[in-house]
């Protein structure tokens, strides 16, 4: 290996780390001890610590006592691929337009390994459950996002997710069997849509259909979701179904005018 390439690897596998120590910190973890970081990352107490003091230099984490906490200058990490994929014109309006339909919330997200991760949401309230919001990822066997793009993955990449594949009951319902869940993404496929109640957690029902680009390669997933004992799955499609589709066909649409956004759903 070149003196070049050691040199590239070598940030690489240090930019790997201090986005590591980032992702440690999370609603159930705001603040956390070196030995806490070292931990969650799997580093050394001494690596943890470099880690740490560098992003305490650059602004993204702060220092209370003896614990660490994101500073508010990770807020612009986000902000700046929210801006520079134009989220603001070209999926916003269309979840705003779901929700002034049908109330409840809209959201869109994209598959990042076995997970889903959410990179646009509008609800017109706060519920108290599991909350769906910019940057929150949720394991995909559990979503009806996941699951629909789970379906549209080709052979091989599904036989890697199967690889990757730890399932957990995150209520008693939650489907977790693998044979189960291969015959709801066959279904998930043929149909084009796909429904989810109280997978993720209690009171969560949410419908989701896919978002394709001038390829016709599913890029992302878009949902509409409520409070499970208002609303019944059948009802669910049979009212916003074709909405919802409409929606996601004119995201795919602005995908063209936006290719920042575009190229960056591309995995």
């Amino acid at each position: 290996m070149s003196e070049a390439d050691t040199k590239r690897s070598d940030y690489v596998d240090a930019l790997a780390r201090g986005l590591a120590v980032i992702e440690a910190f999370g609603r159930t973890t705001p603040e956390l001890t070196l030995s806490e970081v070292a931990q969650i990352t799997g580093m050394s107490p001494a690596t943890a610590r470099r880690n740490l003091h560098t992003l305490e230099e650059l602004g993204f984490v702060k220092r209370h006592n003896k614990r660490f906490l994101l500073a508010p200058r990770i807020l612009t990490l986000g902000s700046a691929y929210l801006q520079a994929a134009n989220m603001d014109e070209a999926v916003l309006p269309e979840l705003r337009r779901i929700v002034t339909l049908f109330g409840d919330a809209a959201s869109m997200a994209t598959l990042e390994g076995t997970e889903i991760l959410y990179i646009a949401h509008f609800s017109e309230l706060r519920a108290a459950r599991r909350t769906a919001s910019v940057g929150v990822t949720y394991p995909a066997y559990a979503t009806s996002m996941g699951r629909i793009l789970l379906a549209a993955l080709p052979p091989a990449e599904l036989a890697a997710y199967w690889r990757e594949f730890r399932p957990a009951k995150l209520t008693d319902v939650t489907v977790t069997d693998r044979a189960e869940l291969t015959a709801i993404l066959e279904e998930a496929r043929r149909a084009g849509y796909t429904v989810s109640v109280d997978q993720l957690d209690y009171g969560i029902t949410s419908l989701a259909v896919p978002v394709k680009n001038e390829a016709g390669r599913v890029v992302a997933a878009i949902n509409t979701s409520g409070y499970s004992p208002r609303l019944d799955a059948t009802k669910l499609v049979e009212e916003r179904l074709a909405e919802l589709q409409v929606s996601a066909g004119r995201i795919a649409h602005l995908l063209a005018r936006y290719p920042g956004l575009a190229h960056s759903l591309l995995g």
